[in-house]
């Protein structure tokens, strides 16, 4: 039997402010099904400039990946006054990826600029 409790796991992420991600309608992509997940990106509260990420995961017990994920994603992103909310089913970190990209390019969408730049259409 495994040491892992059953159930959701909860796994929070803070980081410092970085390119103030501005004000834009909340974003939904992805979906929660098995091997997949939904990324909602909204601005934070005003006063808030930094990026907060939430995830509750049904994989539990890989908080060390969903670290260095998250760490990947501020380093490509260094996106401030951001809230991040991930509801996963066991997505592979280049699942994750792939939805944080796809969440950031349709806030680039919706207002130019309002990422910092650099981001392709």
């Amino acid at each position: 039997m495994s040491d892992v409790p059953a159930g959701l796991e909860t796994l929070r992420f803070t980081y410092p402010g970085g390119t103030p991600a501005g004000s834009f309608a909340p974003v939904l992509v992805g979906v929660v099904g098995s091997g997949n997940l939904e990324v909602m990106l909204e601005a934070a509260e005003p006063g808030r400039d930094g990026c907060e990420v939430s995830v509750a995961t049904s994989a539990r017990g890989f908080g060390a990946i969903w670290r260095a994920v998250m760490d990947d994603f501020h380093a490509r992103h260094p996106l401030g006054g951001l809230r991040v909310s991930i509801n996963d089913m066991g997505a592979t970190p280049a699942v994750v990826s792939l939805r944080l990209d796809q969440a950031v390019a349709e806030i680039a969408a919706r207002a130019p600029g309002a990422t910092g730049g650099g981001d392709r259409p």
